[in-house]
């Protein structure tokens, strides 16, 4: 019979947290019992899972006793306070937040691209989740990476209001039906207006200039792929409710041509192809939405330097750059480790 783990969601009624319950439910993860925590404000709501009701409960630092794995969603302030707590009554803390991510103590891990780090979560037992943005760029680059050696990145991102929580996609809602109704729109969770608006801001601003959000791209490659990759990036918000894109530019080692990138992302675990401009197919933030997989096309060479390469690159932000990633390694905790 097959072994049933117990497992906690943290931040069960947020945006990434019920995108978790779900991968777990479609993926079949072998769950015995299932806790649902959240703040007081959450208290008395009941969520499902696998069609039975699970009330949600107040989280504390006794929450975990009986708990395998808890995938946290709730923020770094709480994930700092209670991972500690998780991991001390046995279980293995999936974190979402930045909180952990550069620890050197904690690995940073997408099981597509670097599986072999997660024997690191025995050091504190936290496992740390990437930024959505870095996630889907390493999936789409490890297979070009592994042949030509990426000297360094220059991306653009444009990245969806789910990336902010449920307010943000209310407040890009509600600022569309003001305009469009030639009402005034408020905003309260971006600094300016979202509707029919990009924002070349995520996050807060660092003393180079940089945002924290560029800065996580930056540090989360190096760590993730295990290569002093020099990279540079722009975060920009857009009008989008789900499903981040970005503007990749690579500079290689080893020249990659555009049929060689190609055969080497046919087969990359957890890429999708889709690369025939001529016909109009390329990857789309619509197409993304509620996929698992990461898109890549617009595949082209850069002639600017001598071995330069273009992509364009789609995931859900919810699902491959979250929720899914954090299951994922859920599933090769109890495949490889946890036995």
């Amino acid at each position: 019979m097959k072994k049933l783990w117990n497992v906690a969601v943290v931040g069960a009624t947020g945006a990434v947290g019920t995108q978790m319950i779900e991968c777990l439910e479609e993926r079949k993860f072998p769950v015995g019992k299932i806790k649902f925590l959240a703040s007081v404000r959450s208290v008395g709501q009941v969520l499902e899972f696998n069609g039975k009701p699970v009330p949600v409960e107040e989280l504390k630092h006794d929450s975990f006793e009986g708990i395998d794995i808890a995938l946290f969603s709730a923020g770094g302030a709480r994930s700092e306070e209670f991972c500690p707590s998780a991991a001390k009554a046995g279980a293995v803390c999936i974190d979402n937040s930045s909180a952990w991510r550069m620890d050197p103590e904690v690995p940073l891990v997408v099981p597509e691209v670097n599986p072999h780090a997660l024997a690191g979560y025995r050091k504190k037992g936290i496992v740390a989740n990437p930024n959505c943005s870095t996630i889907q760029m390493v999936v789409a680059l490890k297979p070009l990476h592994d042949f030509g050696s990426i000297k360094r990145i220059v991306v653009s991102t444009y990245q969806a209001v789910s990336g902010t929580g449920n307010k943000a996609i209310d407040e890009l809602r509600k600022q569309t039906g003001e305009l469009l109704n030639g009402r005034p729109p408020k905003n309260e969770v971006y600094p300016h207006r979202i509707a029919f608006n990009c924002l070349p801001q995520i996050d807060s601003f660092c003393d180079n200039g940089y945002t924290k959000e560029e800065m996580k791209m930056v540090n989360e490659t190096r760590k993730i792929m295990e290569a002093e990759i020099k990279t540079t990036a722009t975060c920009v918000r857009v009008p989008v409710f789900y499903g981040h894109s970005e503007s990749v530019n690579i500079e290689t080692a080893k020249k990659i041509t555009v049929a060689k990138a190609r055969e080497l992302l046919e087969d990359a675990p957890g890429v999708e192809l889709v690369d025939n401009p001529a016909n109009g197919e390329y990857p789309m933030a619509m197409d993304a939405a509620g996929e698992d997989l990461t898109l890549v096309g617009r595949i082209r060479e850069d002639d600017t330097v001598a071995n330069g390469l273009n992509l364009w690159v789609v995931a859900d932000n919810l699902r491959k750059g979250a929720a899914t990633n954090a299951v994922q390694i859920a599933e090769l905790l109890v495949e490889e480790y946890l036995k």
